[in-house]
């Protein structure tokens, strides 16, 4: 028999009954269960924490009997006086009180979960997201989705302050090249036409800085057809903002101050501003990635001077073909890093493009170096002395082209720096800037646009952009966090003829444009403010915020890599019938 909730109303959530003497009345689901006989203590959990109720010999009998029926995950409201508790739990808020209930309910009994649900889980994963609903049960995913949600009330209040106006773009749009596949949505309407999911607000915004809005905000969902990772999912959300007559510095400040902000507001953590910089360039040669972790040191150190005259055959041909010969120092590591996890580490950098790992491993008083037969005693020590190398490092090498050696060495970097556990547990922000504009791609054989088409290149460089496009700088900028990319920005172009200038550098042809782009390229002919703006991932944000290892420990209904979601079972089959509706017809061969 299930009770009802009849003259009863919630007073207090579970985490917040803390007051001796007081009645009150919690609502929550059965954790755990402690029947002593004459004692039942039952840990009633809800959003905010974990309140016991106790049930002893004075309790009234038909209360003490419907408590020893409860079972975990049961929903009750429960009636009592709060008591200081006989034993003190001090891993609760609670801990030092109890409620002695008068009047219980069963609101919902449960079947027998798949899991257990605690905070501290070793349960599959596959299993807890077909089970999402019982899964966000636990504390910790919780307190997650919390901690988002104060993300977004603050990135609000604070944007809100500062004169922003909070628009909605739409859902569904022109499908327009962004670097991703579009999903695409099939029109009953306008038979073999297709809308788009926004992989970004990016044209509407500009559009609202043409209409005069002068600050724009938006909470905006977006969506990507990609391969899925960590720090990626199909449909994510930015804090999407655009600003007009401004420049870069101006909207850096503005970020910063968000920044500040949310940080002091939510983790109470001071983050000094204004947030360093560091130019593209340099991010790459030092670090080997333009989304550095410069919570630490390891910098990667070019010594093709000390090595291009040498006997190593490795070394000096890479560098007669164009390429550099470039290490890192993993300090302290001599008796972690033994031979046999230099094989581990050889394997890894094999399976993400090198050719091999060179080392000079540094034990004993001599070091151990894996390419010794092929240099002299001075030309080692010269290495070691301008690595700043000492007894008991390890030096780790990579010789190939400049696009092989710095991804490698950087990726390398993180995962020793993992190995040996010499990644502080603190918060360390980063803008990236002076992009290059342009990057070639090998496949097409072509210059395209490192960030998109609009992004405005900086004066000095706009002169090159027919006659050396590899020299053309962009105004763009990334904000880096822990070594996660939270946003990328840019000041857009407003010139018609720049833009126009643009696309054909990109190889776009006129009818390309005009197909692509009209409805912009139109809008610039009628004026335009200078602008700029970014879009902070959110849910990035959030993941680095809670320490979390997942993009999917901070959503509440995740893909999985293959972009599916295990609880609704979707994407899912729909039938023929509403296919014929949209004029589309399913290839097998596609199944």
């Amino acid at each position: 028999m299930i009770d009802n909730m009849n003259g009863l109303k919630r007073t207090h959530y579970c985490g917040d009954v803390t007051e001796i003497g007081k009645e009150v009345v919690v609502g929550g689901f059965v954790q755990k269960i402690r029947d002593l006989g004459n004692l039942i203590f039952i840990d009633l959990r809800d959003k905010t924490g974990i309140v016991q109720l106790a049930f002893n010999d004075k309790t009234d009998r038909a209360i003490f009997e419907k408590a020893s029926s409860c079972k975990s995950e049961y929903v009750l409201m429960a009636k009592g006086v709060v008591a200081k508790r006989a034993g003190v739990n001090t891993e609760i808020k609670t801990g030092e009180v109890e409620i002695f209930v008068s009047d219980l309910r069963i609101l919902s009994k449960a079947h027998t979960t798949p899991f257990e649900i605690q905070n501290e889980t070793k349960v599959n994963e596959e299993l807890r997201l077909k089970y999402r609903y019982l899964d966000l049960r636990r504390q910790t995913l919780q307190q997650n989705l919390i901690m988002r949600h104060k993300i977004a009330k603050a990135a609000r209040d604070y944007y809100f302050a500062n004169d922003f106006i909070e628009i909605e773009t739409p859902m569904m749009m022109k499908s327009t090249p962004e670097g991703a596949r579009d999903y695409l949505i099939p029109s009953r309407i306008h038979n073999g036409k297709f809308y788009a999911l926004p992989q970004s607000p990016q044209i509407y915004k500009q559009l609202l800085m043409i209409s005069g809005f002068d600050r724009y905000i938006q909470l905006a969902r977006c969506f990507r057809d990609e391969d899925l990772r960590a720090d990626r999912q199909p449909e994510f959300t930015q804090i999407d903002l655009e600003m007009s007559f401004v420049d870069v510095d101006d909207i850096l400040e503005m970020t910063e101050g968000f920044i500040s902000y949310l940080f002091k507001n939510v983790l109470d953590i001071e983050i000094p501003i204004p947030l360093p910089r560091m130019t593209y360039k340099d991010a790459i040669e030092r670090y080997g990635t333009d989304k550095p972790d410069t919570r630490f040191s390891m910098e990667i150190k070019n010594i093709s001077h000390l090595v291009k005259d040498c006997g190593f055959g490795v070394f000096t041909n890479a560098i007669k073909d164009g390429g550099s010969v470039r290490a890192i120092v993993a300090e302290n590591s001599a008796n972690v890093f033994t031979r046999k996890e230099i094989d581990k580490l050889t394997e890894m950098v094999r399976g993400i493009g090198a050719k091999g790992l060179a080392y000079v491993r540094w034990v004993d008083e001599k070091p151990t170096c894996s390419f010794s037969k092929f240099m002299s005693e001075d030309e080692l020590n010269n290495i070691l002395t301008e690595l700043n190398c000492k007894q008991g490092d390890v030096v780790f090498i990579v010789a190939d082209k400049n696009s092989v050696t710095l991804p490698v060495l950087g990726a390398l970097r993180l995962t020793v720096a993992k190995q040996l556990d010499i990644i502080p547990n603190t918060f360390k922000f980063l803008w990236v800037v002076d992009f290059p504009f342009f990057e070639w791609d090998e496949e097409s054989s072509t210059w395209v646009a490192m960030h998109h088409p609009f992004t405005m290149p900086t004066d000095d460089t706009i002169q090159y952009l027919e006659s050396d496009p590899e020299k053309v700088v962009a105004k763009a900028y990334d904000l880096v966090l822990n070594g996660t990319e939270l946003s990328s920005g840019s000041i857009r172009i407003t010139d018609y003829e720049l833009q126009q200038k643009m696309f054909q550098v990109l190889g776009l042809t006129d009818e390309e444009i005009q197909a692509k782009f009209g409805f912009l390229v139109e809008a610039y002919k009628y004026g335009a403010p200078p602008h700029g703006g970014l879009g902070i991932g959110l849910d990035r944000l959030a993941m680095v915020m809670c320490n979390a290892e997942s993009l999917r420990d901070v959503t509440a209904f995740p893909k999985v890599q293959n972009a599916s979601e295990l609880m609704s079972e979707c994407p899912s089959y729909v039938d023929k019938a509403s296919l014929d509706i949209l004029g589309i017809s399913i290839n097998p061969k596609s199944k």
